[in-house]
């Protein structure tokens, strides 16, 4: 059984003032526009390099557990990347950083380079299952050598789970990969559990693994939600979800539309979800949302539109990042 896994909100300016015992749960911190500070130097640290909009105050996640002590694993680095892993009972939270500008590697060796470490560090602890993984690159729709950056990425990544012994499609874990602002560093953070996840997809759109060719050489590699098998917390894990039918893009140039598809769609995982498990536990009024904006300009009406399907008293956060179609101009990811 898993343990309880949280996630939670925090002032950033507040994190300086936790004491020590505190952090004995936490498993990990993520900041988005920059790096999250005055946190226990054990606890490892992800940054996505994707502003808060809004006027929202600046905030960290938190992702902790009621279990203790947690055990951190030692910073390991390779040609151009470094991770750092930390785990509580059943849980891990791994942070990622590859640097192309490091090293003579182009985007692609780069991203298998830091999947290999990824998947090694897990083959050889206790949480081998991947659960749930973010991918923050920059000029994620550059073209590069003809071919557009997360069109390079999919295809390492397929590369990087096939050289791992993982699978490519059916049990692959929930994922969404978006474009940081500023330059840096490839960001990956990542959860894994003891127990191996399920799978969900969604009826109303193809499996993104089984995407035709035309949206590039090798599809992307993960599920449209992963569920954790356990009691209590976090368990269902609900990727970044757009305004997309089938494999198409549907209300091209209207961000009120997609935002409203992309809620339809999340609602559609839900009851997957639901059906999975033979209970009706998971609504769109009980989980956490981060949303992704490609224009901040379109911020406001994102959120008039989430408000109209969402309770005001939902967790929601939101960003701005480039999708990964230029068409997109909206993702929303989820967390119950």
């Amino acid at each position: 059984m898993t343990q309880d896994l949280r996630h939670e909100y925090w002032a950033r300016a507040a994190l300086a003032d936790r004491p020590p015992d505190w952090w004995h749960g936490v498993l990990g911190v993520v900041g988005y526009d920059e790096p999250p500070s005055g946190c226990a130097a054990d606890v490892p640290l992800a940054t996505t390099r994707t502003p808060l909009l809004g006027g929202a105050a600046p905030v960290c996640e938190v992702w902790r557990t009621d279990e203790r002590p947690a055990t951190s694993g030692a910073p390991v680095a390779g040609d151009g990347w470094q991770l750092h892993t930390r785990a509580v009972g059943s849980w891990l939270f791994g942070a990622l950083t590859v640097s192309e500008a490091g090293s003579a590697m182009g985007l692609g060796e780069a991203v298998r380079a830091g999947y290999a470490g990824i998947f090694g560090a897990l083959a050889a602890g206790e949480h081998p299952f991947l659960v749930r993984i973010w991918n923050y690159l920059p000029d994620i729709n550059r073209v590069e050598a003809a071919t557009e950056r997360y069109r390079s990425f999919n295809t390492a990544r397929q590369a990087a789970f096939e050289a791992g012994g993982r699978a490519i499609s059916g049990e692959v874990p929930a994922a969404c990969a978006l474009g940081s602002t500023g330059g840096g560093p490839i960001a990956i953070h990542f959860l894994a559990a003891s127990v191996a996840p399920m799978a969900i997809e969604n009826p109303r759109q193809l499996s993104a693994y089984a995407y035709p060719p035309r949206y590039g050489r090798h599809s992307p590699t993960f599920a449209r939600a992963s569920l954790v098998p356990g009691i209590g917390g976090v368990r269902l894990f609900v990727s970044g979800t757009a305004s997309i039918i089938g494999h198409e893009t549907r209300h091209a140039g209207d961000v009120a539309a997609q935002t409203e598809e992309s809620l339809a769609n999340v609602d559609a995982v839900l009851g997957a979800a639901n059906e999975r498990l033979g209970a009706h536990r998971y609504t769109l009024e009980n989980l956490h949302f981060r949303v992704y904006v490609r224009r901040p300009a379109d911020v406001a009406a994102v959120a008039a539109r989430c408000a109209k399907v969402l309770s005001g008293q939902v967790p929601i956060v939101f960003l701005q990042a480039d999708i990964c179609r230029e068409d997109l101009l909206v993702e929303i990811e989820a967390l119950g």
